[in-house]
């Protein structure tokens, strides 16, 4: 049986969360760091729930950068299973072995040598509960995947262990850093919010995505980036299939920059507009709401 060490925290306080996630390009409010901080000390997984494109998963990535950690990523999707998500076994390696056995060996000595670590292919559950070294296990858009698949976190989230039948029960010694994230397309298990901290992350205030435009593209104008908060800010007030997300920002900003285009007047809007707006009915209603020609 292994034995769990102590839970080491990453960070020593709020403060130092915002100071490293912003020397990574993350711009985190008070909100962000001190629920990333409570999760980080309490060893509890942090669940982030907000629309698409708010900075989820950028989160945790900025953390994985600013704990020198390692990110081991389960990207949810409906039909993910658990020998996706937690472990199977090589069915054509073992194969191979039954048959390279012949009829000499014993069924059982067959039995024990092909159901071993040799044999075991980890996928990202079992991958962060084995790891030694600092890891940030992140389940991206857990709400896409089948309820099923909440059950499989529970063991993980609960206990941070993964029983495999055949080998025993295998116990983290270095307790990952867990952010799941949902873009609330169905409410998850009360099971599985209970186990976890909970953050909702909307679209930032235009000072602090300025900020985020400003950090990320230091060469984009001040005068123009407030412009494009602006615009963005518009652009989501509006019913879109997609709004825009503070990626598609920063982008505007790089394609703005790479123009050489130093004011988002209507001839800049309408020439650039696919970055920001990626379905041609969103394209036609911000035309029009925005009264471009």
């Amino acid at each position: 049986m292994t034995t769990r060490e102590p839970h080491v925290p990453m960070f020593s306080s709020p403060d130092d969360v915002r100071d490293r996630l912003a020397a990574t390009g993350y711009l985190a409010d008070d909100a962000i760091a001190t629920t990333v901080f409570l999760a980080d000390v309490l060893g509890k997984p942090l669940l982030v729930e907000g629309p698409a494109g708010t900075g989820k998963t950028e989160l945790a990535k900025a953390v994985t950068e600013a704990a020198d950690a390692t990110l081991v990523r389960l990207q949810c999707y409906e039909g993910l299973d658990e020998a996706r998500a937690l472990y199977e076994w090589n069915y054509r390696k073992q194969l191979l072995r039954i048959q390279a056995a012949g009829d000499g060996q014993k069924w059982e000595e067959t039995h024990d040598d092909i159901f071993s670590e040799e044999f075991l292919l980890a996928r990202p559950l079992l991958t962060a509960i084995r790891r030694d070294d600092p890891t940030v296990l992140l389940v991206d858009e857990t709400d896409k995947a089948d309820v099923e698949v909440e059950g499989l976190l529970l063991e993980v989230l609960s206990d941070f262990q993964v029983t495999v039948p055949e080998l025993g029960t295998i116990t983290a010694t270095n307790r990952p850093f867990v952010v799941l994230t949902s873009n609330a397309t169905r409410e998850l298990s009360e099971a599985l919010k209970r186990r976890c901290l909970f953050l909702h992350m909307d679209y930032p205030d235009a000072e602090r995505e300025k900020a985020i435009v400003l950090r990320r593209v230091p060469e984009v104008p001040e005068a123009l980036a407030e412009q494009l908060v602006r615009t963005i800010r518009t652009l989501r007030a509006l019913e879109l299939k997609k709004s825009p997300s503070i990626a598609e920002s920063i982008d505007w900003a790089r394609t703005l920059v790479a123009l050489g285009i130093e004011t988002l007047d209507e001839a800049a809007v309408g020439q650039t507009l696919g970055v920001v707006l990626k379905h041609a009915s969103d394209q036609a209603r911000a035309v029009k709401e925005l009264g471009l020609n």
